[in-house]
């Protein structure tokens, strides 16, 4: 089931990693190129979904409204479930419950889907891109699962992350 944006009310420090996330994710669409078949089309625009409780609140859509990548709207998302999703180039897992974590990137692992999220094990259990947050946004890349599932992430985002984890080895970049 897809659900509205929740109204978020997150604090001045939380508010201030979660634009910088909304922007990171909408940023994504710049530096990752996705397979044909998935790729934005005239008719297709770029699709961010977030899964789970949604920690952005109107935060995402106002990070993409009037913009566009490779002259492709932007399109936001959210859903309850992995069934729930529609195709989509970037999805946000937000589950804090570890057993729907698992079962959703068991589930999108396998498909041509840049997967995001924060939790301390997102790497490990399949996801592409965690973003960790200190004083500021960081954030580690599973390059290993990138290529398994045919995106390229382009050198200037792998510059600006903290870790790679590349043929197995995490690699510390910054």
């Amino acid at each position: 089931m897809l659900v509205p944006a929740v109204n978020a009310d997150p604090t001045p420090g939380q508010s201030s990693a979660i634009r910088v996330k909304a922007a990171f994710l909408r940023n994504f669409a710049r530096y990752v190129t996705w397979p044909e078949p998935v790729s934005p089309s005239v008719d297709r625009p770029w699709c961010i979904a977030v899964l789970g409780p949604d920690p952005f609140g109107e935060v995402l859509e106002t990070s993409v409204k009037d913009r566009s990548e490779q002259g492709h709207a932007f399109q936001i998302v959210r859903a309850e479930s992995p069934a729930d999703l529609p195709i989509c180039h970037i999805v946000f897992v937000a589950y804090t419950d570890i057993t729907l974590r698992h079962a959703a990137l068991a589930e999108l692992k396998r498909k041509p889907v840049l997967t995001v999220g924060d939790a301390e094990d997102f790497i490990a259990d399949g996801g592409v891109i965690r973003f960790k947050v200190d004083e500021r946004v960081g954030m580690t890349i599973n390059l290993d699962q990138a290529r398994a599932v045919s995106l390229t992430i382009q050198t200037k985002l792998l510059e600006v992350s903290n870790e790679i984890l590349i043929n197995g080895i995490f690699r510390r970049v910054r």
